[in-house]
């Protein structure tokens, strides 16, 4: 494991609270009167709740005004939440689309400018310096996490190899060859690199990498221990949405390891009740909100992400930190009575010799009863006795731990669907 020195930090990480809570408002009350001149759906929405954007005196006045959706992106779709010319936008974005309309986001230069910025702010607190080699593993495209981390890399001062997502073998040849210090990638895919080096006779702690930023999908403290042991490197924590900016929203010190801290200078978070929308005190759990601060193309006003997690009090400049993601709003599963997440069954599954951290959670209906199958991926090298043997286990410790009974079907490894890297956890086949 690294030494790390401590960064010199920027001007925002040197403010004090209050410092920051000036800063805030002064952006915030910006933002929200950009939103209502400019784009009808804000304006409109300000107008239903009755609200305009001085009202907002305080940071708490927030609370006053309306929540946007994913679902309003989609409904607006493809231009409709812009709030510049189309000629002043410099890249678009866009979701797969592969459940419904896609989302579509935009940036101007400064967003570019301030997107970078805050990635190589995240990748500074991860322990990256000028010089590093980065190797980015996050898909590129319309996906916002391999052009992201790729510009806010080169704005720190690395060395980006592009290498994008897939193609593991020769991911493994890349990062023997170029010698990266840095990998940016799904903390998924980077077990499945691991199991390749393995594969190939390479032994996974040998190479020249010490720091993995890993994000765009939740993961556990039991994926970190067993990357870091592994590989001998420290693995980090980074936080972002297409709808916000991307990846670079929040960060985790390479020091603390303690969660990611939002950059509140330019994302400001709320926790709220995802039912009925109340804010909730600091520390409770709830569903994340944010309101973008400095955004010019596509600014967002009190965006439901449908993460649960809590604030915290930071240890990293004036910032506040988020918990560790324990699940998704709209990924919890009601079985029988029991309320479970997929990142249970994630803690679960890593504890069963035999199995990767690969898996879908399948929801079918069966006369009256609803059933869960869970599909996992073997680690490669698993007999088949070894494979029916780690099924029941898992069964076994899901009845103890969560309590609820599921059906157990171990795949070959690599064999489940993924897109840019990440597996869909939830496959709901229910009718009715």
């Amino acid at each position: 494991m690294q030494d790390p020195t401590t960064p010199q930090p920027d001007a925002a990480e040197r403010m004090t609270r209050p410092e920051l809570a000036d800063l805030q408002l002064r952006r915030l009350r910006q933002t929200l009167q950009h939103a209502y001149d400019n784009v009808p759906f804000h304006r409109a929405a300000f107008d239903a709740a009755g609200v305009r954007p001085e009202d907002c005196r305080t940071l708490a006045d927030l609370a006053r005004f309306p929540f946007t959706t994913k679902a309003d992106l989609r409904t607006h779709y493809p231009w409709g939440m812009f709030a510049v010319e189309r000629s002043r936008l410099r890249r678009l974005h866009a979701s797969s689309g592969t459940t419904g309309t896609p989302t579509v986001v935009g940036y101007t230069d400064r967003d570019l400018a301030t997107w970078s910025e805050v990635v190589a702010r995240s990748l500074r607190a991860a322990g990256a310096r000028p010089g590093d080699a980065v190797h980015v593993a996050y898909g590129y495209g319309l996906f916002t996490g391999g052009l992201g981390a790729h510009y806010g890399a080169e704005r720190l001062g690395c060395t980006v190899i592009p290498a994008s997502g897939g193609m593991t073998a020769r991911q493994v040849r890349l990062i023997t060859d170029l010698q990266p210090q840095v990998i940016m990638v799904t903390p998924t895919y980077m077990l499945t690199l691991l199991d390749e080096f393995e594969r190939q006779g390479i032994d996974p702690r040998s190479t020249s990498l010490r720091t993995g930023v890993f994000g765009a999908e939740p993961w556990t403290q039991e994926m970190r221990r067993e990357i870091e042991e592994r590989f001998a490197i420290d693995a980090v924590d980074i936080y972002g949405l297409s709808e916000v900016m991307g990846p670079g929203v929040a960060q985790e010190s390479v020091v603390t390891k303690d969660g990611p801290h939002i950059w509140e200078d330019h994302f400001y978070p709320e926790v709220v009740d995802p039912v009925t929308g109340e804010v909730l005190p600091e520390g409770a759990e709830g569903e994340l909100v944010f309101t973008s601060l400095t955004k010019e193309a596509m600014p967002v006003v009190r965006y439901r992400t449908r993460d649960l997690t809590r604030l915290l009090p930071g240890t990293l400049g004036p910032f506040r930190r988020m918990a560790r993601i324990t699940g998704r709003c709209d990924d919890m599963i009601v079985l029988r009575g029991v309320n479970l997440f997929p990142s249970q069954i994630e803690e679960l599954v890593l504890t069963v010799p035999g199995l990767s951290p690969h898996f879908q959670l399948r929801l079918a209906r069966e006369g009256r009863l609803d059933r869960l199958t869970v599909r996992v991926e073997a680690r490669p090298g698993t007999a088949s006795d070894g494979r029916a043997g780690a099924a029941g286990e898992l069964i076994r410790r899901v009845k103890e731990g969560i309590g609820v009974s599921v059906d157990v079907e171990v795949v070959e490894p690599e064999s489940l669907e993924r897109s840019v890297g990440k597996l869909k956890r939830i496959v709901d086949e229910r009718r009715g």
